[in-house]
């Protein structure tokens, strides 16, 4: 009796300590010391305060037992958690944070169908010049074009006098927005479109008999454009502009449907083309003694020079179009972008140095020292008559050599990446992901051409010498372009070197307890901390200097493959199987549309190849 009435009593009295701890966590009383701190559950307070007996009052073997009952009779007997009340201001600052993302939607939505609907309406005149000559002639889609450049200048200049010159207009920049090697072609192919439209310019001058002095005009409106717009795109490409930013979005893209439509009048328009051979065969019928009312040039000489010159920069044009495209392109995803203070600044990237490559950089410069010598040998030959079958063997030959060795080069590099030991980076990276997708589209330029270029052989004479040459080289270009790009995309998945070694030490950092310690201790986890990262990628630079020399290589090897179609005639379309196969206007189309695409995945490539070889 006694025992029960002492247990009772200790009961009641464990209880009431219970409810003693209660009220303390609801600030009605003292805070019992014995109490856990539970900071990450929003369950209520007598779900967490459970009864126990005094440490006094505590007896081996029964009293844990009553414990664990009344703990479940607490979990049994506890009330679903009330739902958690947000204050005014969060409520407000959330509802404005939505509404800000809405009309962000919006201003992207509006300004995406602007250029929809302009690029539509370019593309029914351009169809229609090209099926239906005598309806809608070049000459109205001349004035089209000239009319969108002229809304699109303007947008500029009061872009760069007016919007970029209000309050808090640019706060800041986006540091992976216009590399160097982008802005570098984007003023080397606008010069080249420049003097271009220079060339077009003296040669309509020179048949100023039989010519409109209208047609100046419209070269003239180029020029402009494009001399204000390089120096636009040069001098604004890392923007994230957060004030008016609608009419920012709408403005970028009318410039970027401009460039589309331009790129697409030139992929498609062969009217100078066929007027220079025209004239070509008129000259040769006036000295045979054929003689004909055709207009042709009073001096010769300096109608040559600009006959040349516009063929040899006319893919120039394309290309510069296409570049245009993918910076306004960035700069209009960049529209009220907001970036985070850290983010602000450069990239942090080690300086470009050899690291002991020795056979990369060697193999590389020999592949370009032999494309430059075949590249002039066939301009040689180009600037002739005619060009010697021999000469496009020699051409193709080189392409077959070449090709091969990147195709292997680029299958050892996706092996070893698959080896390492480095991270992927999973984060999501909007300029990782366009660097991808221009990679993958610009691809499918060469390949298209190559595809064509298999069906033409095949289908006429594939037992020839140079047709089967011809034929090993479109199907080498194809597995190259598909090798490299699994190269590429792989390496530029894989987390920098100098990114995983301060995140695995500060991930260390932060699982440790924060303690104090002497100067000594200090150094001797920094040493320590050093010894660890030399012993986890020690065993990885045969492996790195594999990477690096695989991507010198392949950098020379894309920047000889880049100039050798960029800087002359093309074999493409001067070989005549093709032409001869698909017609003119069909083979100019595709080769038009195909080799632009081809320069930029070359130019692209060398920018991705670098970023792996400074990962690496």
């Amino acid at each position: 009796m006694n025992f029960g009435g002492s247990r009772c009593l200790e009961c009641d009295k464990g209880a009431g300590q219970g409810h003693t701890a209660i009220r303390g966590r609801s600030g009605t009383g003292p805070r019992s010391a014995w109490q856990p701190t539970r900071t990450l559950s929003p369950s209520p307070a007598p779900t967490e305060a459970l009864p126990v007996a005094s440490p006094e009052a505590q007896e081996p073997g029964e009293t844990p037992a009553k414990e664990s009952q009344a703990a479940m009779g607490a979990e049994g007997t506890k009330a679903p958690a009330p739902p958690v009340q947000k204050s005014w201001l969060v409520r407000h600052f959330s509802l404005l944070l939505r509404r800000d993302r809405q009309a962000q939607k919006a201003g992207q939505l509006f300004s995406g169908l602007l250029a929809l609907n302009v690029v539509f309406l370019g593309g029914a005149f351009i169809c229609s010049m090209i099926f239906n000559n005598v309806a809608i002639t070049l000459g109205d889609v001349w004035i089209l074009l000239a009319t969108l450049k002229s809304l699109s200048l303007l947008w500029l200049l009061y872009y760069t006098a007016g919007t970029t010159r209000q309050p808090h207009a640019v706060p800041h920049q986006d540091p992976h927005a216009g590399p160097i090697w982008v802005l570098g072609s984007l003023v080397l192919f606008g010069s080249c479109t420049i003097c271009l439209n220079i060339f077009r310019v003296g040669y309509d001058i020179s048949h100023s008999d039989c010519k409109s002095q209208l047609e100046l005009i419209f070269p003239a409106i180029e020029i402009i454009f494009m001399g204000v717009q390089t120096w636009v795109l040069w001098k604004h490409c890392k923007d994230c502009v957060q004030v008016q930013t609608n009419f920012t979005r709408c403005g970028l893209m009318l410039t970027l449907a401009t460039n589309l439509l331009l790129w697409l009048l030139a992929v498609t328009n062969d009217s100078m083309h066929h007027e220079i051979e025209s004239e070509l065969n008129t000259l040769m019928k006036k000295f045979s003694g054929n003689d004909t009312n055709t207009c042709l040039c009073l001096n010769v000489t300096i109608c040559k020079v600009f006959q040349k010159g516009y063929l040899m920069l006319y893919p120039f044009s394309t290309e510069y179009c296409l570049i245009c495209c993918a910076v306004l392109f960035v700069m209009w995803k960049n529209v009220g972008r907001r970036l985070a203070p850290h983010v602000d600044g450069h990239p942090r990237t080690p300086p470009f140095h050899l690291h002991g490559a020795i056979f990369g950089p060697l193999l590389g410069l020999l592949v370009l020292v032999a494309g430059v010598c075949v590249f002039v040998l066939f301009q040689i030959q180009a600037s002739g008559p005619a060009i010697a079958r021999q000469y496009f063997t020699i051409y193709y030959a080189f392409y077959v050599a070449v090709l091969p060795a990147m195709s292997l080069a680029c299958l050892a590099g996706t092996a070893i990446h698959g080896l390492e030991e480095r991270e992927l980076d999973t984060l999501k990276n909007p300029t990782r992901s366009l660097d991808v997708m221009l990679l993958m589209g610009a691809a499918l330029g060469q390949i298209g051409i190559s595809y064509f270029s298999i069906v033409a052989i095949v289908a006429t004479r594939p037992h020839e010498g140079l047709n089967r040459l011809i034929l090993a080289y479109s199907l080498l270009l194809i597995l190259q372009h598909i090798a490299q790009n699994l190269f590429i995309i792989e390496g530029l998945h894989r987390r920098p070197l100098w990114e995983a070694a301060p995140e695995s030490l500060a991930g260390k950092r932060e699982a440790e307890p924060p303690r104090r310690g002497s100067l000594l201790e200090l150094g001797q986890d920094l040493r320590r901390a050093s010894l660890a990262y030399i012993h986890s990628y020690s065993h990885l630079n045969w492996k790195r200097r594999a990477l690096k020399e695989i991507s010198l290589f392949l950098i020379l090897c894309n920047i000889t493959l880049w100039m050798m179609p960029a800087f002359g005639i093309h074999p493409e379309f001067e070989n005549g199987l093709e032409k001869d196969f698909y017609g003119y206007r069909t083979w100019f189309t595709i080769v038009n549309f195909g080799l632009p695409l081809g320069v930029f995945y070359r130019m692209h490539s060398v920018g991705g190849l670098v970023e792996v070889y400074l990962a690496a």
